[in-house]
């Protein structure tokens, strides 16, 4: 039996990371029976979620994750793609995870607004007084590695031109295709789906949701996803209408 250790479900998403997101969507995509725990984040081997155990195999990061389930299961996401179209899909990738997502954090920490929002309601379970200090302490860490990686850096202009060329690029790609990278849904699509229905969250005034929104085959591509692999959540669906 596997474990995934997550958040939680949050905002009408079944998660409040994409990463976490990405990982449920692998085990979907390949058909493994599978639970999720929302008690791990202390033991996180690397600090951070999402993790799986697999009967005692314990892998952290959702690329390893992938690893460890091609590996183990003799799954290939990318089955009937080219070397090429491969490339691509590992591009597009880390386009999401290495540059949208950076472009979230800024809009959804640094933001007053959206930080009151959303992630300040992660801490609301806490005990006064440190339902006050954590909260500072956590935002304080986070726009530290946004400004440590480089995009915090830019004015904030700059940051939803960024972010917004790449949703873009997304989309274009899409096209008109059924899923990322054709008419069979593949380890791509993890990773788009989980970031593109984030871009689409309405809890998060930004942008960057509204240059997503502009994106009529984005819209329908999440509804599509959604309605094959979280239909308990209908909200979802709902933001792609």
């Amino acid at each position: 039996m596997i474990t995934l250790y997550t958040f939680g479900p949050a905002f009408g998403l079944p998660d409040m990371s994409p990463f976490v997101m990405k990982a449920e969507m692998l085990l979907k995509l390949a058909g493994l029976v599978y639970g999720t725990d929302t008690t791990g984040f202390s033991k996180a081997p690397k600090g951070k979620l999402p993790y799986i155990d697999d009967d005692g195999a314990v892998v952290a990061d959702s690329t390893f994750i992938r690893r460890h389930i091609e590996q183990k299961y003799g799954i290939d996401f990318d089955r009937g793609l080219d070397a090429e179209q491969r490339a691509i899909a590992w591009a597009f990738e880390r386009m999401f995870e290495d540059h949208v997502y950076w472009a979230f954090l800024h809009a959804r920490w640094v933001d007053d607004e959206n930080f009151n929002r959303g992630p300040r309601v992660f801490f609301q379970r806490l005990p006064m007084p440190m339902r006050l200090i954590v909260p500072r302490v956590a935002r304080r860490q986070m726009k530290a590695q946004v400004m440590g990686q480089g995009i915090g850096r830019h004015s904030d202009a700059e940051i939803v031109e960024l972010g917004t060329r790449s949703l873009d690029a997304a989309a274009a790609f899409l096209g008109e295709k059924t899923y990322m990278m054709g008419e069979e849904p593949g380890g791509l699509d993890a990773t788009a789906f989980a970031f593109l229905t984030h871009a689409l969250c309405p809890v998060f005034e930004t942008p960057l949701r509204t240059g997503a929104e502009r994106h009529d085959n984005v819209k329908a591509y999440v509804g599509r996803m959604a309605e094959r692999y979280f239909p308990d959540y209908p909200e979802m669906r709902e933001w792609a209408a």
